[in-house]
């Protein structure tokens, strides 16, 4: 579903990502972890066509994100770690709004609000402008608004952070079922423990450089998945 190749980006004489190569296929949880800077964002934001990178190639379902943007688009959602929404509207209206743009028909759009709005008790809210709502309740919105489309990938900065813990409940429920129907999801978190007991796969990335990558079995072992993470960053320090 979604295939790096060999992925390079620079900002000016700095390399964030250095030769990255990921598959996530189908079916799958991919999780992607590293500390601040480590290249995470700009991986994620080329992935969606936002960054655009001077080496490799990225494939989202078998298109290429930089000859075929909009088809891949079409495919994606992309949920920040700060959603940035249309304060003057209120909740149901963004949602229509993205809905409008993805060209939902009404029944299937008032359907997937209604189920995810209830998942995250966010229905009674739905009438207020969104400029009254917490941090918490925009993530919840951004990410209603990202599946309304019910999209092929799904990949998610931070997707727990701000979230309280019914939400973020309600998220790694959803994640799996989205899974099971065939979509696939890569996310970044600094949730090294959530991360472990929910993905399928992982990726360590260090300075840009991935480190470990691969089955959660085949990237910690025996150790905890903080343990390997840690070990990792002295490595580097060594």
């Amino acid at each position: 579903m979604l295939r790096i190749e060999h992925l390079s980006k620079s900002y000016g004489t700095k390399k964030a990502v250095d030769n990255v190569s990921l598959h996530i296929q189908k079916g799958e949880i991919y999780g992607f972890i590293g500390h601040n800077g480590a290249g995470k964002t700009t991986t994620l934001k080329a992935c969606c066509g936002i960054l655009g990178f001077e080496e490799g190639e990225i494939y989202v379902n078998g298109l290429s994100v930089k000859e075929d943007p909009i088809e891949c688009k079409a495919q994606i959602a992309y949920i920040p770690d700060n959603p940035d929404l249309y304060t003057f509207m209120t909740g149901v209206q963004y949602l229509h709004f993205v809905a409008d743009i993805y060209k939902v028909d009404s029944a299937t759009r008032k359907e997937r609000i209604r189920k995810y709005a209830d998942a995250f008790e966010l229905t009674e809210s739905l009438a207020l402008p969104i400029g009254a709502y917490s941090h918490g309740m925009k993530q919840k919105l951004a990410i209603i608004a990202a599946l309304v489309h019910a999209p092929k990938l799904i990949i998610m900065d931070e997707p727990f952070v701000g979230l309280d813990p019914k939400a973020a409940h309600a998220v790694k429920g959803i994640m799996r079922e989205l899974c099971k129907e065939g979509a696939a999801i890569f996310f970044s978190t600094h949730v090294l423990e959530v991360a472990e007991k929910l993905c399928d796969k992982v990726a360590i990335i260090k300075d840009g450089k991935l480190v470990r990558s691969g089955t959660m079995d085949e990237v910690k072992g025996e150790e905890s998945l903080e343990s390997v993470f840690l070990e990792t960053a002295e490595d580097e320090n060594a």
